[in-house]
């Protein structure tokens, strides 16, 4: 009985300690660790291993967020060269699409709700975004077009002199070989080739807009183009679109130099820079005019051989020249009242902004021609890639020319970018040509016009619009053309020379 009584005297007091042991712990936790360190000697490294895991799983800081330095990789996928001392810039819309933040310009977009078109110029315009067809295709499809397609002609070898070609020197190393190969494959016109990088649908609008905005001379490409991609959005198929002039190409290069020969050799013949712009800016408004139904419109074709075109053909033409001059000259994209191009030039003291189209009213004039950032904040404004150009802050070589003031007077028909055959006297008419514009253009955001004559019949428009009654007469069977399911418009009218009036229609259908 006495060793019984031991045991429980024993036993009791190792439950006490317990108690006290418990008490101890729940007041010191860290006690606890301790202890179960010294009873697991390898717990604390698999702690570890399983906190990492749980970062992996989405714990972790955002991409970008943790240390500074180093490259930081976008949603798309492409890879970005940060510095840390820009973190806290806000980039262009385009950022994180392979462009280089490092060569951003300081240029500030000014608020397009304060642009203000001048009445005499409104509607001469004509700039056409680049539209991709992009079309996802099941893993088989793709695996099959991996197999069956070649690069083509990968553009390896190639260079461009960023201060001629500065859309190349926006993108990252993956978008300068992908440039390298569109812009080589489109020369020989090789319409259908895989990327040689991976790339999505997104980066790869950009790397083509590159190549189209700093190559005019590339005139028979069209501002579109075709691309096929997997599930995980990764192109494996590129189409290049070409116009008629690729048909007989070598004829269509020999017309092209020939026209630009013309204007070339009396420009060449002057001294210095600023008088062989003046010299282009002068023969091209001699050459071209405005017409919003030219063929071609957008390509420097247009205005070189056919001496008709829009906003686009005539920048493009300008560029060209000034680039076998020898003087830097880029294609800037924008808004104008509508979507619009112009110009930026380099002189010895900096840059300028040169609108030639702006420039091409009545005997032609230099309103717009060598001008700020501040002389084009009320009435331009750039987007796009145009945004990451340089900034137009010369002085020297401005408003060296004079200015005549602008009539407030009414444009022609011909100003206005029309001929008399396009001109429409009855709503069944105009219900026709709104039909056929809307089919051609398809879907997306964009602007077409119609010349209409007298009063009674812009009466009858205006109704038409206002009791919708257009719908029925032509939109909704258009739209069926293109497989829309909305649509919205915006409408104005401009009064010209005769009793005509220009109907402007800003569209955005999907």
């Amino acid at each position: 009985m006495k060793i019984l009584k031991g045991i429980v005297i024993v036993i009791g007091i190792l439950f006490a300690l317990f108690v006290v042991l418990v008490l101890v712990c729940a007041f010191h936790p860290e006690l606890t660790n301790r202890i179960a360190d010294f009873l697991y000697p390898d717990r604390k490294e698999t702690a570890v291993e399983m906190d990492q895991d749980s970062a992996m799983g989405g714990s972790a800081l955002p991409v970008g967020q943790g240390e500074s330095g180093g490259e930081n990789k976008d949603a798309e996928g492409a890879m970005l060269s940060v510095d840390p001392s820009d973190e806290k810039r806000d980039f262009p819309e385009n950022e994180g699409d392979g462009i280089e933040p490092g060569i951003l310009s300081e240029y500030t977009p000014p608020d397009e709700a304060q642009v203000e078109v001048p009445e005499t110029l409104a509607g001469r315009t004509g700039y056409r975004q680049i539209q991709e067809e992009a079309t996802q295709i099941r893993e088989d499809e793709a695996d099959r077009l991996k197999e069956q397609l070649s690069t083509g002609n990968t553009g390896d070898g190639l260079t461009f002199d960023a201060r001629f070609y500065p859309y190349y020197a926006m993108l990252d190393e993956k978008g300068r070989h992908l440039y390298r190969q569109i812009y080589a494959n489109g020369d020989q016109l090789f319409p259908v080739f895989a990327p040689v990088e991976t790339v999505t649908a997104g980066q790869l609008r950009n790397v083509f807009s590159a190549v189209y905005n700093d190559h005019p001379e590339l005139f028979w490409l069209e501002t579109a183009y075709a691309c096929k991609y997997r599930e995980n959005g990764q192109c494996v198929e590129i189409e290049l679109k070409f116009n008629r002039t690729a048909q007989d190409l070598g004829s269509a290069k020999q017309l092209f130099e020939e026209h630009a020969d013309q204007i070339l050799k009396e420009a060449q013949e002057l001294p210095d820079h600023y008088g062989r712009e003046k010299a282009v800016h002068d023969a091209l408004i001699d050459k071209i005019t405005y017409d919003m139904g030219a063929e071609m419109n957008q390509s420097a074709y247009s205005a070189m051989v056919n001496g008709r075109t829009v906003c686009a053909g005539y920048a493009r033409a300008f560029q060209y020249l000034l680039q076998q001059l020898g003087i830097p000259c880029y294609y800037c994209t924008g808004y104008a009242g509508e979507n619009h191009a112009w110009n930026i030039v380099e002189l010895p003291d900096g840059y300028y902004n040169v609108d030639t189209t702006w420039d091409d009213t009545g005997e032609g004039s230099y309103a717009y021609f060598n001008k700020t950032d501040a002389d084009y904040a009320g009435t331009h404004v750039r987007k796009e890639l145009s945004v990451y150009l340089p900034p137009c802050n010369g002085q020297n070589f401005r408003n060296l020319e004079p200015e005549p003031a602008l009539e407030d007077t009414k444009r022609s028909l011909e100003d206005a970018g029309f001929t008399e055959e396009q001109v429409l006297y009855d709503l069944l008419s105009y219900h026709a040509d709104c039909y056929g514009k809307v089919v051609t253009n398809g879907t997306g955001e964009y602007t077409f016009y119609s010349v209409i004559e007298g009063e009674e019949l812009l009466e009858a428009w205006y109704e038409d619009y206002r009791l919708e009654s257009y719908r029925q007469a032509y939109m909704e069977a258009a739209m069926d053309v293109v497989g829309a399911s909305s649509c919205e418009i915006r409408l104005s009218a401009e009064e010209l020379e005769g009793g005509r009036y220009l109907l402007t229609h800003e569209v955005k259908i999907r």
